[in-house]
């Protein structure tokens, strides 16, 4: 979130106009013409950066302002902040046609990473990323490793490996390969000399000081990024560097393809056996081949930064710094043992040693996920109790750490890109939906499309049920996760909720034993196979539904829902369609209160239940009883209008032969009763009581399927007929004018009109209302002579008693 201050100034730039933006790049261009750019040309950059980049859309600059721009980027003496800014509004606009960067005649690297910078975003554009590459490699050919200005140029590097892989010739990838090594194994282990002397300073003074690890000690091994000191040299910042790139270089450097062997591979024995033999002779590792020499110190370099994160750091950023070599550092010998299956065995014992120290500190729960994809990569062959991994990762991890953004986001994607490998544990993660959905339901809006794309392998017949009622009440285990965190101590100085609700009587409940039993369940970690009604905990928990989290969640399940029957939809068997719809029709008054909740739920039930018919039609007659029960009651109408005008459509559509041979006379005349009272009920003014508001739609469908009915039960017609006339002469009283919109009382009085003509010829209703299978073929539709607008105008001249039986 940003400051109050900051939103005003995206404000402020978001509201500018294509004519003032016009005019603040005229004075732009005035003062890069001029010879002195001074603080108002920086001040002026800023702002213009600013402007381009706070909309989604590309924001036009005149020409001639975008051609300063790339002069000024491209001025030798240029101050270094101006041509920064410079780069980065040229990167917004990219990619643009009216950009024309020459690469060639750049001559500083730190211009040429600015350069390539805005060349690599306009996109592969005429080979750019090959010609960016090969000046990269030119500047690395005639340049000493410990030259003064390459680190700016490996981050252009790392880039063009990874968006053209095939840019590199043998010799290029080989020459790379070395620089690497020398970079990563035999950096100073020296700090660097300060920038500048005083008068004052002594020779002794001026003298640089060992590397020390981040303990304190000093360095007694090769230098690595956790290494400390007060100034670095320049080989010291490309090691840093290398490292950064150095899983992508092992990606991505290989001519067969990522990840893929070495043609010259030796045999796993004999590729043991060299490799044991490089670890305790530099002098042998040097004879290895250059790929093969930087896998070797590659991995020699991983199992220091391991080795370090054992020290105890003096400074925060230095722990958290640890951490994050050591997410890397996992990841890069996960891609080494892929490479190489001689490396899996030297790696095992540290990593499980790693393992079991991680699993013992919360503040190390993100090295677990790289440590769980190796395991689950390699741990067959390795025979590794992978089970217990992952039983760890799913069952404690989202518990303890749903509010971390960024573990909840890695947690996911970790999920999603591993699901080709988890095979036998792919049941542990189903089964562990309530621990995800805590990540959900404190992350909604940015989780929700990752879990959109996730949901497909969670969903199982065995859990659907239970995975429904869990994203209905996604909002309300949004509060009570808040309820949780207010109920521990506070993990930081900022708090992770709500400060500006409050809350006590939730909290007394939270804490009240006579509650626990409905609070756990929805704290549980696992799929118990249970469903609890939750109408008792919607009560208590009503006052934190205008909590901003939780208005948040409950703008998400709509979305969550819509993909989660996209996906139950393609393993549910009969009785599985027959338990969604029961539970769709018993959780439409059952939702926890948050503003709006209800009426977005509604809308998607309503859909969702008449595609479950269109996938079963034989639901209706089946579950009969239970809609008969349902549409018995008018309480809560209003708010349940989508689907209770989507449960009668589908009685009228689905209640028939035609669909179920099971169907008989006998339950058309119980529903056709049951709608009877409905719609009287709905429509009828009583001296007792108001007229109940509900949409004319409701109405509508009521009269229509009523007449359905009443065609395939033809005693029932001459009480739908009576009934339809009430209806019309209701739709013009004053009464109804008064409930209803002029225009829905006159779709009331035309739907009854209408109705009634069909009703008047029973047969010709039947075949209008409920078509046999080739009538809604589409065939029947585009027929001239056949189409069923010719029968409906047919049926209209009968029943006016008009002249002929064909249009004329």
């Amino acid at each position: 979130m940003f400051s109050a201050g900051a939103e005003s100034l995206l404000h402020q730039a978001r509201e500018i106009q294509d004519e003032e933006l016009k005019k603040f790049c005229s004075r732009i261009s005035k003062l890069l013409q001029a010879e002195d750019l001074g603080p108002d040309t920086l001040d002026s950059l800023q702002r213009l950066f600013l402007i381009i980049s706070a909309t989604k859309y590309s924001r036009r600059l005149e020409k001639t302002c975008v051609d300063l721009l790339q002069a000024t980027l491209s001025l030798p003496a240029c101050p270094e902040q101006l041509q920064v800014l410079c780069a980065a509004i040229l990167r917004e606009m990219s990619p643009s046609d009216s950009l024309s960067l020459a690469w060639d005649h750049t001559q500083n690297s730190r211009q040429l990473s600015l350069v390539a910078s805005v060349l690599l975003a306009q996109g592969d554009r005429n080979e750019e990323v090959r010609a960016v590459g090969q000046g990269v490699l030119r500047a690395l050919e005639s340049r000493q490793p410990e030259g003064p200005s390459l680190r700016h140029l490996l981050p252009v590097m790392a880039k063009v490996v990874v968006l053209s892989p095939g840019t590199l010739q043998e010799d290029q990838a080989t020459l790379l390969s070395k620089r690497l090594v020398d970079w990563l194994r035999y950096a100073s282990l020296q700090q660097g000399l300060p920038h500048s002397g005083s008068f004052f300073s002594t020779p002794r003074a001026r003298q640089p000081g060992p590397i020390t690890e981040v303990d304190g000690a000093v360095a007694t091994d090769f230098f690595t990024v956790l290494s400390t000191g007060h100034r670095f040299t320049e080989d010291q910042w490309l090691n840093v560097q290398a490292f950064s790139m150095l899983r992508a270089w092992l990606l991505h450097s290989s001519p067969e393809g990522p990840g893929t062997l070495d043609t010259d591979d030796r045999s796993e024995q004999e590729g043991s056996t060299l490799s044991v033999i490089s670890a305790t002779s530099s002098s042998a590792g040097r004879l290895l081949p250059p790929r093969e020499r930087l896998r070797e110190v590659a991995f020699e370099y991983c199992q220091r930064l391991i080795e370090q994160s054992n020290r105890r750091a003096l400074r925060k950023g230095d722990s958290d710094l640890q951490k994050a070599c050591l997410v890397e550092a996992v990841l890069v010998l996960d891609v080494l043992c892929r490479q190489d299956p001689s490396f899996l065995y030297r790696s095992l014992s540290c990593l499980k040693a790693l393992h079991g120290r991680v699993c013992g500190d919360p503040t190390s729960v993100r090295v677990l996920l790289p440590l769980a994809h190796f395991f689950l990569s390699h741990g067959e062959a390795a025979a590794v109790d992978s089970e217990a991994v992952y039983q760890h990762l799913f069952t404690r991890i989202p518990s303890e750490q749903f509010h971390s953004p960024m573990l909840a986001f890695e947690f996911i994607q970790f999920c999603r890109d591993n699901l080709h490998l988890f095979g036998r544990h792919l049941g542990t993660l189903r089964l562990s939906f309530p621990n995800l959905f805590k990540f959900l339901a404190w992350n909604s809006p940015p989780l929700t499309s990752e879990f959109v794309a996730l949901l497909p392998a969670l969903v199982d017949a065995g859990t659907a049920l239970e995975m429904l009622h869990a994203l209905l009440d996604l909002p309300c285990l949004t509060a009570v996760l808040d309820l949780q965190l207010r109920s521990s101590p506070a993990p930081s100085e900022r708090p992770l909720w709500d400060t500006s609700l409050r809350a006590p009587s939730c909290l007394e409940a939270f804490r009240d034993p006579q509650f626990q039993g409905l609070f756990q369940y929805l704290l549980r970690p696992k799929a118990s196979g249970a469903t609890e009604r939750l109408v008792l905990l919607h009560q208590l928990l009503q006052p934190m539904a205008s909590c901003a989290r939780v208005a948040q969640c409950a703008e998400a399940v709509p979305t969550l829902l819509q993909a989660f029957f996209s996906a139950v939809t393609q393993v549910a068997d009969g009785a599985l369609i027959n338990q969604l719809a029961l539970l769709l029709l018993g959780r439409s008054d059952s939702l926890y209160p948050a503003p709006g909740y209800a009426a977005r739920v509604h809308s998607v039930l309503s859909s969702q239940f008449l595609a479950l018919c269109t996938l079963k039609p034989s639901l209706v007659v089946e579950l009969a009883r239970d809609l008969l029960e349902f549409l018995g009651s008018v309480n809560g109408l209003c708010s349940r209008a989508s689907l209770v005008t989507s449960v009668v459509w589908a009685v009228g559509e689905y209640l028939s032969v035609t669909y179920d041979r099971r169907c008989i006379v006998e339950q058309i005349n119980k529903f056709f009763e049951a709608l009877e009272a409905l719609l009287f009920e709905i429509t009828q003014c009583r001296p007792s009581a108001a007229l109940p508001r509900c949409p004319p739609q409701v109405v509508t469908v009521l009269m229509t399927t009523l007449t359905k009915l009443a065609s395939r039960s033809q005693d029932l017609i001459p009480r739908a007929s009576l009934l339809l006339s009430k209806m019309r002469t209701l739709a013009q009283s004053p009464a109804t004018s008064s409930t209803h919109s002029q225009e829905g009382a006159e779709a009331i009085r035309t739907r009854a009109t209408e109705l009634l003509t069909l009703l008047k010829m029973p047969s010709v209703a039947q075949f209008v209302l409920t078509p046999s299978t080739e009538v809604c073929s589409p065939r029947y539709h585009r027929d001239a002579n056949t189409a069923l607008p010719l029968a409906l105008c047919t049926v209209s001249r009968l029943v006016e008693r008009e002249a002929g039986f064909l249009p004329g």
